[in-house]
């Protein structure tokens, strides 16, 4: 397949699983064609207006996500790879079957018929045994459809502008910070000038004390403690703590606290992306924090937290991350390694100025971020209410 020139488009199953929604506009939707197609040999096989193309087979309990087939208009369509493509020989309203299709009601018949161990597979003879239950009022199924519609639109124009601000971040971390051997941004707010200071990270951080501790310390007990695991921040779960409540409590002891502008970071990760992945508490936390296992924690020294929490977000470090860092299967850094991170840093009043800029967007990323999730939410809750 290609997604240039050909004759024939096809649905695949795995742009049915991820891809696609309850339905596919085949006129705008990006739909690969068949390499070296030709009309003449699947003109029994066209996918028409209406028509469900389900993917029969899944990793996990996918299976069986439908798609439906609008807006063909002239264009020759295929079902493809582990797909099983039905057309419905009653007319429909549009998009009701589609967002019919994919509502618990409908699935969880198609749960109990599902085979396989590590792969799940539905066959066309069982989802046949699936029992379609609808309004014959089309005006119903159009009034039906079309608020999923509305819905499915809220959720794109939100995750637009969600991906847009992420993209917007991503290009001012290039921007706003020097790139290797350079000493100035390419970007920079007006009132600030000359060059900045070539300093290493050890410079401008103080190491502070980790402890090796397991899951077995952890306890659903209020004890004041809590911790900071580095798979929390792979997870994202101590990301820009500003609420420390999802970290788990974990038993009292001789710990050293972590204060307000520590940063945190994983010193181990499965590939060097997330090698040194950090994490900061930018707010007094309520309860006492502790750095745990495979974690380096420093304390910022004439320095602002933020800015070099984002300064470890570039891909200028990034990429230092994966020259210094060792292993094969799992990536480590240490802090020597760390702190031997070249690169030039403005005055004090900058570095607080771009922290503050990056920590807008941030804030700005979660709001919309959460408005996203609100609508997924009420776009599922929907899905099982309003169909029998």
């Amino acid at each position: 397949m290609n997604y240039e020139q050909g004759e024939v488009k096809n649905i695949h199953y795995g742009d049915v699983l991820v891809k696609y929604g309850a339905f596919v506009n085949v006129a705008y939707d990006i739909i690969p064609h068949i390499t070296n197609s030709n009309a003449n040999d699947y003109q029994d096989r066209f996918l028409q207006d209406g028509d469900l193309v389900f993917a029969d087979t899944a990793e996990d309990e996918t299976t069986g996500k439908a798609v439906e087939i609008t807006n063909v208009q002239n264009c020759n369509i295929v079902s493809g790879l582990h797909t099983i493509a039905y057309r419905p020989s009653d007319k429909f309203a549009p998009y009701f079957l589609g967002y019919y299709s994919n509502s618990q009601s409908f699935r969880k018949q198609l749960m109990p018929l599902m085979q396989g161990i590590k792969v799940l597979s539905l066959s066309k003879s069982n989802i046949s045994k699936a029992l379609l239950i609808f309004p014959t009022d089309t005006a119903e199924q159009t009034a039906i459809g079309n608020f999923f519609r509305i819905l499915d639109n809220a959720i794109t124009l939100r995750q637009r502008k969600l991906d847009g601000l992420r993209e917007m971040k991503r290009g001012y971390l290039q921007l706003m910070f020097p790139q290797a051997g350079e000493r100035v941004p390419r970007v920079r707010f007006a009132g600030f000038s000359g060059e900045w200071q070539e300093r290493k990270l050890g410079d401008v951080v103080i190491k502070l004390k980790s402890y090796a501790l397991s899951r077995d310390f952890e306890t659903k007990e209020k004890t004041g403690y809590r911790y900071i695991h580095y798979g929390d921040i792979h997870k994202q779960v101590a990301d820009l703590i500003t609420k420390d409540e999802q970290l788990p409590c974990i038993r009292t002891g001789d710990y050293m606290p972590l204060n307000q502008g520590d940063l945190i970071l994983a010193d181990a990760s499965e590939d060097y992306t997330g090698i040194a992945e950090p994490s900061v508490i930018i707010h007094n936390p309520t309860d006492k924090i502790i750095a745990g296992l495979h974690t380096i924690a420093m304390r910022p020294h004439n320095a602002d937290p933020l800015y070099l929490y984002y300064l470890l977000h570039t891909n200028v470090f990034k990429k230092f991350g994966g020259h210094v860092g060792t292993g094969l299967k799992v990536f480590g850094i240490t802090f020597k390694n760390l702190s031997s991170f070249e690169t030039a840093i403005p005055t004090l009043a900058e570095q607080t100025a771009i922290g503050e800029l990056f920590r807008i967007f941030d804030d700005q990323i979660a709001v919309q971020s959460q408005k996203v999730e609100q609508l997924i939410h009420l776009k599922t809750a929907y899905l099982q209410r309003m169909f029998v």
